[in-house]
This record gives structure tokens, C-alpha cells and sequence, in this order.
């Protein structure tokens, strides 16, 4: 699909849910994408995007960034706390603020950097062993434990179980982000935005649907 035909679908998926156009903010997922699919997506005037790897950003971003004015990037995937730095310079949000040490480390960063990225929480809505956030029992005291560090927790943000409804998913997100009150809401990929958008999604991540499918380094 083309970035015009994702944007059509998110207008009318606002509409839908009598929610303003334009305040659902596509985030292009350009990792492992290959340097002349961004620049296309980039051509056509699309400026927010999100990267999982502060690596692959760190490759990519800056020559873009001088190309380009008013590049907005995310990060969406894991922050190893010795990137956190880097990942602070690079990125305009970070969407995986996933455990105590990672916030403490991108506070005292903050206080010496005198600026911080904006902040999403992110929580494990499905309770899976093998994926990072933060449980949702514990999530509530996280939230108040960060934004008594001075972070600026802007939402939450989630992925959810590949073989459940992720309507279930996100409703759960939106649930604890009222209750703290939280505004943002970092949900919805290339096959379920639209419901997301339903539930209150403020930031939806699409890759594949618009890029097509991811290309594997070669060996």
C-alpha cells in the first residue's frame, strides 16, 4: 500500500471514531529498510518515522536529518541502558521505557543533557515471559515512580499477544493511561491501526504496509 492509501485509512478511521483528523500521528517504521525506501517515503513529505535499534538509527538518521528538515524520530524497540545517551541525541521520543534502572539512567541523563526526549511507558499488556514492559499490575507505580524522577512521561505503549484479540490489548493501554492521567497512546501496526485508532491510539506504528516487506542484511 502506499503512504497516501495508510493515510486515507487513518483519516477515515478518526472519522469514524468522531476524533479530530490529524490526531493520530503515523509513525513510519523504516527499520531494516533499505536508504532508498526512506528517501522515497521522505520525498513525499512524511517526516515522522521510528527505528528499533539505536545502531541502525545512529547509521541512518543524520545524513537524513541534514537532507531533510523536521525529521521526528522514535524509538520503538529495546534501550539498552548504555545507549540511553545516544539514544537521548538521536531521537525525539522513546517508546520503551520498560524497567527502574532505564528510568533512572535516562533521568540523571536529562539533568546533565538539560533535555529529555519525550517518554512512553511501555507495558506488557499480555504478561509474556518473553517480552519486555511492564507488567500491568505494576504499572501505576511505575508511572508515578518516573514522573517523580522529572521524566516526561507523555504515554504508554504496547505490542500485543500475536494469537489474541489486540482490541483486548489495547483497551487494557488506554485503561491504565486514563487512570494516570496519560494522553498518549503508542498502539496499532500495519494490521490493526484501525482498531488502536478505535480505542484511542495517539501514535500508530506502520512499516511493511508502507515500505514493504522488511529487506535481511546479506551475510
Amino acid at each position: 500500500m502506499s503512504l497516501q492509501d495508510i493515510t486515507a485509512r487513518i483519516a477515515k478511521a478518526e472519522s469514524k471514531s468522531e476524533r479530530p483528523v490529524g490526531s493520530v500521528k503515523l509513525i513510519a517504521v523504516s527499520k531494516v529498510q533499505p536508504n532508498e525506501r526512506v528517501q522515497a517515503v521522505l520525498a513525499q513529505g512524511h517526516r515522522c518515522f521510528g527505528e528499533n535499534r539505536v545502531q541502525e538509527a545512529a547509521s541512518k538518521w543524520p545524513a537524513f536529518k541534514e537532507q531533510f528538515e523536521g525529521i521526528d524520530l522514535h524509538l520503538i524497540g529495546p534501550l539498552q541502558t548504555n545507549k540511553a545517551r545516544q539514544a537521548m541525541e538521536l531521537c525525539d521520543a522513546i517508546h520503551s521505557v520498560d524497567r527502574p534502572k532505564l528510568a533512572k539512567t535516562l533521568a540523571r541523563l536529562a539533568q546533565e543533557m538539560g533535555t529529555c526526549p519525550d517518554l512512553f511507558i511501555q507495558v506488557n499488556t499480555g504478561e509474556e515471559e518473553q517480552k519486555a514492559g511492564i507488567l500491568p499490575a505494576d504499572a501505576d507505580k511505575f508511572i508515578a515512580d518516573c514522573k517523580a524522577l522529572d521524566l516526561p512521561v507523555r504515554g504508554l505503549m504496547c505490542i500485543p499477544t500475536v494469537d489474541e484479540e489486540p482490541s483486548l490489548h489495547f483497551a487494557l493501554l488506554a485503561k491504565i493511561a486514563s487512570r494516570n492521567g496519560l494522553e498518549g497512546l503508542s498502539m496499532g501496526m500495519s494490521g490493526d491501526f484501525e482498531q488502536a485508532i478505535a480505542l484511542g491510539a495517539t501514535h500508530v506504528r506502520v512499516g511493511s504496509a508502507i515500505f514493504g516487506e522488511r529487506v535481511k542484511p546479506q551475510e
